[in-house]
């Protein structure tokens, strides 16, 4: 039966990726007819957490690609699907991929148990993570003794729904939690009725609400101004190819201020309607979410908030995640290619 089980996600996992593949394959071929250039482009393996595929964490990506901007600075992207943020700095560490998206708390915990990894360029720095519950569920209160699924231990996806629950009265041990990676995932448990309150990310959380499921509050209460996805990659490669990671730093600087102007607001909800699944009122709902007023959810141009990662480990820390003292920011942040691309 768990083999069958395993079959079937990985097969939903194989359609996915395929489907955002071939969005990413798309925008390569015409990257490619639209930049030529004299200097053949340098190929990069970048990974991307495939259990967010249809999330919003993958627009940078999709935008980055199809509007030329990764070939732009002469680098030939080959997106390499990975299955969630437990495998993404895996695969950094084992070479399979020169550059990763990955949540900045498991960089952290793969850091001090011997990785190569630093954060290079920041990524979807301050994410919303909303806790959506049944329709009958009005209060944080009424969750007593009710399912809540929760990420990994170590995700401040989880340690904010632990806070908001908290906040609303609620200790450990008065609710009953399920390990559930991945908001598309949790939000269909919630909508099988396995669980009564999930912690879902845009678009899923406004579509859920459309649907007659109650908000409960949402991460931002309890957690502002946090550096939470980076594009990692080893300390070693980087430093052996500058170039290739100064280049990178410049395409995803173009990419978040291509993202943030205001004029080029109908192609991204265009983008966002058709990588999400989302209506377009509902894109244009997370786009407001996200820069009226602006928020920190997207970074200005790919920088990295040295506070906001300062205040990942304090949150580590005083969630038992890591040890004391905490150690500092400079052991998981590698800036020089943001300052020599003069993002940061």
């Amino acid at each position: 039966m768990e083999t069958g089980k395993r079959s079937n996600r990985r097969a939903a996992w194989r359609a996915a990726t395929s489907a955002l593949l071939l969005l990413f394959g798309i925008a390569w071929s015409g990257a490619g007819d639209a930049q030529e250039r004299a200097v053949a482009p340098v190929s990069l393996r970048l990974g991307f957490n495939a259990n967010s595929a249809r999330n919003m964490a993958e627009i940078p990506n999709v935008v980055a690609q199809r509007k030329g901007f990764f070939a732009r600075e002469g680098l030939a992207v080959t997106m390499v699907p990975l299955m969630g943020t437990t495998h993404m700095v895996a695969a950094l560490d084992k070479g399979d991929v020169d550059a990763t998206g990955t949540a900045l708390p498991y960089m952290i915990q793969a850091v001090l148990k011997g990785s190569d990894a630093a954060a290079v360029i920041g990524g979807v720095a301050n994410t919303i993570y909303s806790l959506i519950a049944k329709p009958g569920v009005q209060t944080i209160a009424d969750l007593r003794g009710k399912v809540v699924a929760l990420s990994a231990p170590p995700d401040t996806i989880t340690l904010s729904t632990r806070m908001l629950l908290a906040k609303g009265g609620l200790k450990d041990g008065d609710y009953r939690t399920k390990q559930i990676i991945g908001s598309t995932q949790r939000g269909d448990c919630l909508a099988s009725g396995a669980c009564d309150a999930v912690p879902l990310g845009q678009p899923d959380d406004i579509v859920f609400q459309q649907k007659g499921f109650r908000k409960l509050g949402d991460s931002l209460e309890v957690m502002p101004n946090l550096q939470f996805n980076v594009i990692a990659m080893r300390r070693s490669w980087a430093a052996a190819h500058k170039d290739i990671a100064v280049a990178l730093a410049r395409a995803y600087g173009v990419t978040f201020r291509y993202l943030r102007d205001p004029a080029n607001r109908a192609d991204v909800t265009k983008t966002v309607v058709e990588i999400t699944g989302a209506n377009e009122q509902v894109a244009h709902a997370v786009l407001a979410l996200y820069y009226e007023p602006d928020r920190g959810v997207m970074p200005k141009q790919g920088e990295i908030s040295i506070v906001g990662v300062n205040k990942v480990l304090a949150l580590l820390a005083d969630a038992g995640q890591i040890g004391r003292p905490v150690p500092g920011a400079d052991r998981f942040v590698d800036l020089q290619y943001l300052q020599a691309a003069g993002l940061q």
